[in-house]
């Protein structure tokens, strides 16, 4: 199909090799992890370990034919065969059913009828969609934000000394180094994607209500409690003894308000440079023969973080749903949960857009030294905060007024400051050669931490 004809920007706009070359790319090594393709493999790598589990158990006979088969259908899984099992689930309409159709084919009649034997099709989707989020996340989302992270901390390091102007409220308020703030963003990401690292993902395998009724009838000899937990452990999840139908969700909402939170602090870093580009203090570079504007052919916009917002944005409104629907189901299950899962490629998509963006839009800023220079020495009444502090401590009376009726709504140039200072008796040398660009504190050192 035409992506012209796409209903969704992921597969239509942003999956073009033109524009968003480099990040369409990302969107189709993503697709290999959480796309309808590896929600089935990751479905068909459940179903044949549980016939593997089983045989240990003396349950399943497998033959050493039968095992060879399975996992050649494991290694040799493609697009080609998952469209096999999209027609089988057409002609049965059941996504899970499809695949224990599918891999009797390769079974012998007796083996085949021990296909998902005992099982309700949430103990399959449970741990297969648990499979798919934990790959895109080891595999495309952890090591986009450890190379955003790299980047932050190598900007706060190139701009640990760099002097600008900072703003509280949206008003001057004292000098920083422009390192410094990159080194807050990088720690802030830093600090949350070790906690999305350590989200502890959960499984179980219990039957149609979570009480094992039909593998307990059959086999009532069974520490099936054992066996479950066995199972779940050896996919690399965290075991689940009391369930409904459907697996708790609330490791996957977790996972999911940890990367809300990671977006969230991108969202800012977005809004930050965006000022900083609107303001001057960045230069903004852009592909050759790139048209930013139809109609001013002067302009150079901040295209990959408005863009990058806006995808952000949506992620996070979409994990927002995950938050309030995921939790609630009617009695031991229903379906429209399992719609709303569904859309978890889509708030990755979304996210790992707006990371490459992101990454992006910092390769293409450098910032202009002489236009931060210039507006951090527009008004030294920013050193107004060293002069009242000097002053309390000396021990003279209301410093903090007294500084604040001579500055206070006001624009000082160097000789107003100077003016200032002699009116007000200060003698000291420090504060007589103190300047914007020298008040920066502990900025230039805190860059450089990591």
């Amino acid at each position: 199909m035409s992506k012209l004809l796409a209903i969704s920007p992921l597969d239509g706009r942003y999956r073009d090799k033109g524009t968003y070359k480099e990040r369409a790319e990302e969107l189709s090594k993503l697709s290999e992890f959480v796309s309808e393709y590896a929600l089935i493999k990751a479905r068909l790598g459940v179903e044949a370990k549980y016939l593997f589990a089983l045989s240990k158990i003396g349950v399943v006979s497998l033959s050493q034919t039968e095992k060879s088969k399975l996992l050649k259908v494991l290694k040799g899984f493609d697009l080609k065969e998952a469209e096999k099992i999209k027609k089988i689930e057409d002609e049965c309409r059941h996504d899970v059913k499809a695949i224990e159709i599918y891999l009797s084919k390769v079974l012998s009649n007796k083996t085949s009828e021990m296909i998902h034997f005992g099982l309700t099709s949430e103990d399959v989707n449970n741990l297969a969609y648990r499979i798919t989020l934990r790959n895109a996340s080891d595999e495309m989302i952890i090591p986009y934000f450890e190379s955003l992270i790299d980047k932050l901390f190598l900007f706060a390091k190139d701009y640990s000394s760099i002097p600008m102007l900072a703003r509280t409220h949206g008003q001057s308020a004292v000098p920083t180094t422009l390192g410094k703030e990159f080194a807050v963003f990088a720690q802030r990401i830093s600090l949350q994607t070790q906690k999305l690292g350590g989200v502890e993902l959960t499984g179980k395998l219990n039957g149609a209500v979570g009480n094992y009724n039909s593998l307990q009838f059959v086999y009532p000899n069974i520490n099936w409690v054992n066996f479950s937990k066995n199972f779940v452990e050896s996919l690399g999840f965290k075991f689940t003894l009391l369930t409904t139908q459907i697996q708790s969700p609330e490791d996957i909402i977790e996972y999911f308000q940890i990367l809300r939170r990671i977006n969230g602090i991108l969202l800012d870093l977005c809004n930050d440079l965006w000022r900083y580009i609107s303001d001057g203090w960045f230069m903004l570079s852009s592909r050759r023969g790139q048209v930013v504007s139809s109609t001013m052919p002067q302009k150079v916009n901040p295209i990959d973080f408005e863009n990058s917002e806006g995808n952000l944005e949506i992620a996070n409104g979409l994990i927002e749903v995950f938050e309030r629907k995921l939790p609630i189901s009617r009695l031991q299950r229903d379906l429209s949960g399992s719609t709303i899962l569904r859309n978890m490629g889509v708030i990755l998509a979304h996210s790992l857009f707006s990371y490459k963006g992101i990454y992006d839009g910092l390769s293409k800023i450098s910032p202009n030294k002489e236009k931060m220079k210039q507006d951090l020495e527009s008004d030294w009444s920013i050193l107004s905060e060293a002069l009242q502090t000097f002053l309390r401590k000396e021990g003279k009376k209301d410093s903090y007024l007294r500084v604040m009726e001579k500055t206070k709504g006001r624009r000082m140039s160097e000789a107003d400051w100077k003016n200032l200072l002699k009116e007000l008796g200060i003698k000291d040398k420090k504060l007589l050669t103190l300047s914007p660009k020298k008040y920066i504190g502990l900025a230039d050192k805190l860059a450089k931490f990591k």
